[in-house]
């Protein structure tokens, strides 16, 4: 039989589940946005505990909580960053646009569970939890801490893996000699190392632009409190707080130097995102890469061969799909929409407060775990295995018609043209055509068709 308790607020009584560690806002907030399946990010709610925790030492500091009622808050928040009590935040995405009852998530918990450690009622969750803080700051500055955290700690590590993985198939591919494509038709030669080289360079360089990017996540509202004054708010407590952020999370969190900025623009969750849209960009064109490469296996290009991982039919036998292309592709379109949310809802900061921060939160943090686990399955199970079909990369350099375009210097560009178009229409090779047209002699077009000397390192 379920037993509930009587919690009451300026509202009035609302009934709680006597198991439960939270208290009216949390439960009015249950009741009221009953919207969706999509719950907070836990990742969110371990960005509150570090801030909560942060919070409490600095207000310690400032003579405004005692050291047992920093104590106690400190300890709940060191667990819940443990991964303890995440049952105890149940709310919805879809709630208030400025995430309030998270934040009062966040603090009815806290008190509660504070007073059954300090086995004495000693936490108010307003007065003591949320003290000198708003959730107008509070919950922007848990935003950046957790995109700050998400990506050093998750999505970086795994860019780092795909480039060693990709410098790897560099070297175990030099010197192979491949036809090039432009406009998916067939182009100069190249090294298959550096098409693999430029798949690194967008890795690499969609990892600068990532970590650019942050200088302004590290940026906190801290300090702000309802609309950037800083009400109820001690002087030097957003450095304070700060500072003890950066030593526990090793990243360099600043106060956001203009309050009013922090509250209601989100320029730097739109920036941020828009990097994280340009790695999809990137790696939807790797894989989409990798999986016309090795298309086939006898009715495509395959010039490169991956690891079968599963069977790709349920009805055609022994048939093998590039999945892994497929699942990385998907991811890419979902983070592209994701950005389109969150540029939409940046743009919604009317007066001193951006109303959409919850949306936010949940695909920014959708982006980057999905980014982070795409990544690395697509590495492990695709770019680890991944093989040059050196035959078919051979056939299709010497079957290509564009090799004509190194005799542009020898016989000039209309005749090299016109072999090439002769060669194609006559089913020839061009050799074949070039001889056939009294161009050059079979020891000239030997001396001077060699793919590896059309190929500049």
């Amino acid at each position: 039989m379920t037993t509930y308790r009587i919690e009451e607020d300026c509202l009035g009584q609302i009934k709680v589940k006597a198991d439960k560690y939270w208290k009216s806002q949390t439960q009015r907030s249950l009741e009221n946005f009953k919207i969706g399946q999509e719950l907070m990010p836990k990742s969110l709610i371990h960005s509150f505990a570090i801030l909560k925790e942060a919070c409490a030492k600095a207000n310690l500091h400032f003579h405004k909580i005692s050291e047992k009622q920093c104590e106690a808050i400190v300890k709940v928040c060191q667990n819940i960053e443990d991964g303890q009590y995440l049952d105890q935040f149940p709310l919805h995405v879809w709630q208030t646009g400025s995430g309030t009852q998270t934040n009062m998530n966040a603090n009815e918990v806290i008190s509660m569970l504070g007073n059954e450690y300090a086995k004495e009622n000693i936490l108010h969750p307003n007065d003591t939890v949320n003290a000198s803080q708003s959730s107008n700051d509070t919950f922007p500055a848990a935003l950046h801490i957790m995109v700050a955290q998400k990506i050093n700690e998750e999505l970086l590590p795994r860019l780092n893996q795909m480039i060693e993985q990709i410098k790897k198939l560099e070297e175990e591919n030099e010197g192979i000699i491949k036809i090039g494509r432009t406009h998916l038709q067939d182009a100069t030669p190249l090294y298959f190392s550096q098409e693999l080289s430029g798949y690194r360079s967008m890795i690499e360089h969609s990892k600068d632009q990532i970590v650019d990017s942050l200088k302004y996540v590290y940026e906190l509202a801290c300090g702000a409190t309802a609309v950037g004054t800083g009400i109820n708010c001690p002087e030097g407590f957003d450095e304070i707080v700060t500072k003890i952020i950066s030593e526990k999370t090793n990243l360099p969190f600043i106060p956001d130097p203009n309050k009013f900025h922090a509250l209601t623009s989100k320029d730097a969750m739109v920036y941020t995102s828009g990097a994280l849209k340009g790695l999809a960009a990137n790696c939807m064109k790797i894989a989409n890469d990798v999986r016309w490469l090795a298309s086939g296996p006898r009715s495509g290009i395959h010039e490169i061969d991956i690891p079968s991982n599963e069977p790709g039919s349920s009805i055609m036998p022994g048939k093998v799909n590039p999945t892994q292309c497929e699942a990385l592709t998907m991811v890419a379109v979902q983070v592209m929409g994701n950005d389109a949310a969150i540029g939409i809802g940046a743009s919604q900061g009317n007066f001193e407060l951006n109303v959409f921060m919850p949306l936010i939160a949940y695909n920014m943090d959708q982006s980057i775990q999905l980014l982070s686990d795409a990544i690395y399955s697509f590495t492990i199970h695709c770019l680890d295995g991944l093989k040059a079909n050196k035959e078919t990369m051979d056939k299709n350099l010497h079957n290509s018609l564009m090799l004509v375009t190194c005799l542009n210097p020898v016989i000039g560009y209309e005749k090299a043209g016109h072999a090439s178009q002769y060669a194609f229409k006559n089913n020839l090779t061009l050799k074949e055509a070039i001889l056939e047209l009294g161009y050059l002699t079979s020891e000239e077009f030997d001396l001077y068709v060699q793919p590896e000397k059309m190929i500049h390192k």
